[in-house]
């Protein structure tokens, strides 16, 4: 019997790819998105691939629609097997300049989507006493960044949820948790990070206006080293995603190019994947 995966944010970028190579490895694939307008080029991959992907409609930042997706899953096969919490959206502002509403929605998108998507697979989970939660994180969960200290902020809440929550459901419920942590992805989400800067139609302004030229033009070089393999395609994080559910023990951290764990390396160098750490959390507390 197929395992039946759900995955958010699958309009493009990694969500997109992931939900083709899954379903090419024999995954029943519910792919979701916000806006299903957006489902055009996933539609006709299906079509001429004759894939095993069904399009539902969730936006994380909305409980009912979450709940509504989940539902519709159980109430046809019965089960979710994999949650791949892919949705987030890039966010590169100063605190000062950024407005209460995108504050919100940034913590919204990329921190309380996946704990309320979690939140409503679990029982299922639980029940059927297997399950997988995956999560696509980011460097930025693990290292702050000037600029992206509210996107940061939202990642580093996520690692420390998964953290905190695979300490009791995975040896009790056989829960599979794993954070994936890629470095910058050339997709359409670096373009919504970078048009995340724009306050009233320039970039950040005032004495903080020559840290933020600094910070463009670092991030230009990076982009023009390909040696350096900064960004990697949704393509290639999607390969990482597939081997994860593949998995019978997969890490709690996994990191996606050699740069991301160069990057991560005085964060990661005692415990690379997590594992040190969760037997260290359970001897102390359970």
């Amino acid at each position: 019997m197929k395992q039946n995966v759900l995955i958010t944010g699958t309009s493009t970028g990694v969500g997109f790819e992931s939900a083709l190579l899954l379903a090419r490895n024999n995954y029943k694939v519910y792919a979701t998105m916000r806006n299903l307008k957006k489902a055009d080029a996933l539609k006709q991959r299906i079509k001429e691939e004759h894939l095993d992907i069904a399009i539902l409609p969730l936006d994380v930042t909305k409980i009912e629609s979450i709940t509504s997706a989940v539902d519709h899953i159980i109430q046809k096969d019965g089960k979710i097997d994999v949650l791949i919490n892919n949705a987030g959206a890039g966010f590169a502002k100063t605190t000062e300049q950024a407005s209460e509403e995108e504050i919100r929605w940034v913590t919204e998108v990329n921190y309380h989507g996946v704990v309320f998507c979690t939140k409503a697979v679990l029982p299922h989970m639980r029940k059927q006493k297997s399950g997988q939660i995956i999560s696509i994180t980011s460097v930025g969960g693990l290292v702050g960044q000037p600029f992206n200290e509210l996107y940061c902020g939202a990642k580093f809440a996520v690692e420390g949820f998964m953290e905190s929550l695979v300490t009791y459901v995975s040896d009790a419920f056989n829960i599979k948790i794993s954070n994936i942590e890629p470095g910058g992805i050339s997709t359409e989400f670096m373009a919504s990070a970078i048009g995340k800067t724009a306050v009233n139609g320039t970039f950040a302004t005032g004495e903080y206006a020559p840290i933020f030229e600094q910070y463009m033009a670092g991030n230009q070089k990076r982009a023009s080293e390909s040696t350096e393999q900064v960004y990697q395609t949704g393509v290639e994080v999607a390969q990482v995603v597939l081997e994860v559910a593949q998995s019978n023990n997969p890490p709690l951290r996994i990191r996606t190019s050699q740069w991301a764990e160069n990057f991560c390396a005085l964060k990661t160098k005692a415990d690379p994947d997590g594992t040190k750490l969760i037997h260290q959390i359970r001897e102390s507390f359970l």
